[in-house]
């Protein structure tokens, strides 16, 4: 990108060569680390335009954030046909989420290593996106459950903690996925089906594990 400067360029396409170079030197150097400079060099652009266009190295990092979230969140949503059985469709989300993380390894290492970390807001940014895939992966838990149990009352609550702890594994398998050679999206979704389903299939089928008396 530093190579090629064009001399006229739509605001919204050089914005994105922006975010794109930001997004690159933050997943590989950190926020700390990475420097307007090495992303302007980066983005084939001046340090002066790259704080016209986006203020400061913190709204650019947050601009990296939401837009790294919104892909994630379509990603996942796109990946899933509504009408499937519930374990396909826990499948193709699952197998979405692995393949976008694999595909933008830095833009995960933006989400889940780098905006965590470094305080408000950034955080909160990802805490909004999380909350997102939590909440689309309840209702795909619940539907199947209430069909599987025949109780369309079913509250979500009986499997929200289920969603919460299915994309907590998911977003720890795919930082581990994306340093281990050789492990592809569909690797890592089968890990984690074949980790999920057995206890998620015997709910569906009406037989939840119970305590000890």
């Amino acid at each position: 990108m530093g190579a090629v400067k064009n001399k006229r360029m739509p605001r919204a396409v050089r914005e994105q060569q922006m975010l794109d170079a930001a997004v690159h030197t933050f997943g590989q150097r950190g926020y700390r680390a990475a420097s307007m400079d090495e992303i302007a060099e980066l983005a084939g652009v001046s340090k002066p335009l790259v704080y016209l266009y986006l203020n400061s190295k913190e709204d650019l990092f947050t601009a990296c954030i939401r837009r790294e979230a919104k892909a994630l969140t379509a990603a996942v949503r796109a990946g899933v046909r509504p009408g499937l059985p519930a374990d396909r469709q826990l499948w193709d989300g699952l197998t979405a989420f692995f393949t976008h993380t694999a595909r933008h390894p830095d833009a995960w290492s933006v989400l889940h290593l780098q905006a965590r970390t470094h305080g408000e807001p950034f955080a909160a940014e990802v805490i909004a996106m999380r909350e997102e895939i939590v909440a689309f992966v309840t209702q795909l838990i619940v539907v199947a459950a209430r069909a599987a149990h025949r109780d369309p009352s079913l509250p979500e609550r009986e499997v929200a903690g289920l969603a919460e702890a299915l994309v907590g594994a998911a977003e720890s398998l795919a930082a581990w996925a994306n340093t281990a050679p050789g492990v592809s999206a569909k690797q890592a979704a089968a890990t984690l089906m074949n980790f999920a389903w057995a206890g998620l299939g015997d709910l569906m089928e009406g037989r939840p594990w119970a305590p000890p008396a």
